[in-house]
């Protein structure tokens, strides 16, 4: 039990070291800060999705925007793609799960706005579509994937891919992402 005590908290050490030693990946991680902030500036909103453990990291960081991360500050519009559960279900039924999230941003997003997609894969079918009309709608798009990036490479404008193909580890270091973009942001917008 001990060794997998360790083993768990040596990798997920190692994955962050790993971010921490990348300059490139440090750089955007200030560019997707940047990002954030000029949209919270111009007016703009933040929209989140991701599905399993991302979307639970999408509906956190979303909360941590819209609500107060350090600061008692007035709430940004952040909000998870997911949180409401009849949309989800009845989208997921009558048109596909695929397009949970894509439908829900024909609606919300707009030009100026931001989408943050997570997806430890970078391969989900449904974050891809949510990206294609996301852009389609002149949005940003902050990816949020593991090493590779999977599909997702090809179509973010900011792409945080942690180096790591183990999803936990993956998750562990989106959080912490997540928490680092929303002090930037708070710290950049409330002083």
């Amino acid at each position: 039990m001990q060794s997998t005590i360790h083993a768990a908290f040596s990798a997920s050490i190692a994955t962050k070291q790993a971010i921490l030693a990348d300059e490139d990946f440090l750089r955007r991680i200030e560019q997707a800060a940047r990002l954030l902030t000029d949209t919270f500036r111009g007016g703009g909103k933040a929209l989140f999705c991701g599905n399993g453990g991302s979307a639970a990291d999408a509906q956190h960081i979303a909360a941590e925007l819209s609500g107060r991360f350090y600061t008692d500050r007035p709430p940004l519009f952040a909000e998870a793609l997911h949180v409401n559960s009849s949309y989800v279900t009845a989208v997921a039924n009558d048109y596909g799960y695929e397009h949970v999230f894509s439908r829900m941003l024909q609606a919300a997003g707009r030009s100026g706005d931001v989408l943050v997609a997570i997806s430890t894969s970078g391969n989900s079918v449904s974050i891809l579509n949510a990206i294609e009309k996301a852009r389609e709608a002149g949005m940003s798009v902050i990816g949020l994937t593991g090493a590779g990036g999977g599909k997702m490479r090809d179509v973010c404008h900011v792409l945080l891919n942690v180096p790591s193909t183990d999803t936990p580890r993956i998750q562990e270091s989106h959080i912490l992402i997540g928490h680092v973009l929303c002090e930037i942001v708070e710290k950049e917008l409330f002083g």
